[in-house]
């Protein structure tokens, strides 16, 4: 029996969120359905945390205890071999016995990646947030950081899973703006349940003029969800990483012909 931890990358539109529920498909279920598939007895996943339905990860991570004689990358072969369309295991390693996807977990990146333009692109409309309204990007700029820093972010966070207390710490929001399209980057301490999504949808009614930057202040001193704007929608966020000390996979990712890519 060990611990091995997966950094997984999944299309969130082919899944009901990352926790299991009956009656639908969810990550942790089809992972879980693919592991007893290679060790013949079931095993339990535990995730970094949980991403809604429609919502993408290009790096969760995840550790479940099994006994399997497959070393590590013999492993992350069979298991991708088992997974359907949609998910992929980038990463896999043993790992110490006591280390906790969720709770060794030091931070998290996400990115809210929004198309911009006159009309859509011809591509899935299921990978990204279409806008068409004309967006100051100053000003969001400029409403980004306020969210900067310790804070109640109260207002930003909807219903859902409980916790303890709704202060958290935003270290770093970036807008990347290029032709056509923007990503709002935000890296924090932890997240409330939809607290990335009303960030964005609050960004984007800055952009379209329909808030003003120093709103921000006031949306998050009246601890009031009904203060800030809509939650955007799941399409546009990805799970981009989840941040350990010391940083789990370090190294290259080596097969077995060398370092895949172009090099030189």
């Amino acid at each position: 029996m060990r611990n091995i931890r997966m950094l997984l990358a999944y299309d969130g539109s082919r899944f009901h969120g990352w926790q299991r529920q009956e009656g639908f498909d969810s990550v942790q279920e089809t992972v879980e359905i693919a592991l007893e598939s290679l060790v013949s007895s079931h095993a339990t996943v535990c995730g970094a945390g949980r991403t809604d339905a429609g919502v993408h990860a290009l790096g969760q991570v995840a550790h479940v205890h099994i006994a399997t004689a497959l070393d590590d990358d013999r492993l992350r072969h069979a298991l991708n071999a088992h997974l359907p369309e949609g998910i992929v295991v980038r990463r896999l390693e043993t790992c110490a016995d006591d280390f906790h996807a969720q709770f060794d977990a030091c931070g998290k990146r996400y990115a809210y990646r929004i198309e911009t333009g006159r009309f859509r692109l011809p591509f899935p409309p299921q990978y990204s947030h279409f806008v068409r309204d004309p967006l100051d990007l100053e000003a969001m700029r400029a409403a980004a950081r306020e969210f900067l820093g310790e804070q109640d972010f109260a207002s930003l966070a909807t219903a859902g899973s409980p916790r303890k207390s709704t202060v958290r710490t935003i270290r770093s929001l970036k807008i990347v703006a290029r032709r056509g399209a923007l990503a709002i980057v935000v890296e924090g301490n932890g997240f409330l349940y939809n607290m990335v999504r009303t960030i964005a949808g609050t960004l984007l009614d800055v952009g379209r003029g329909r808030l003003d930057p120093s709103c921000v202040r006031a949306i998050l001193d009246a601890r009031d969800r009904r203060e800030a704007a809509a939650t955007a929608p799941p399409e546009g966020l990805y799970l981009v990483s989840v941040l350990y000390e010391p940083r789990a996979f370090r190294g290259v990712d080596r097969g077995p012909r060398g370092v895949p890519g172009v090099f030189g």
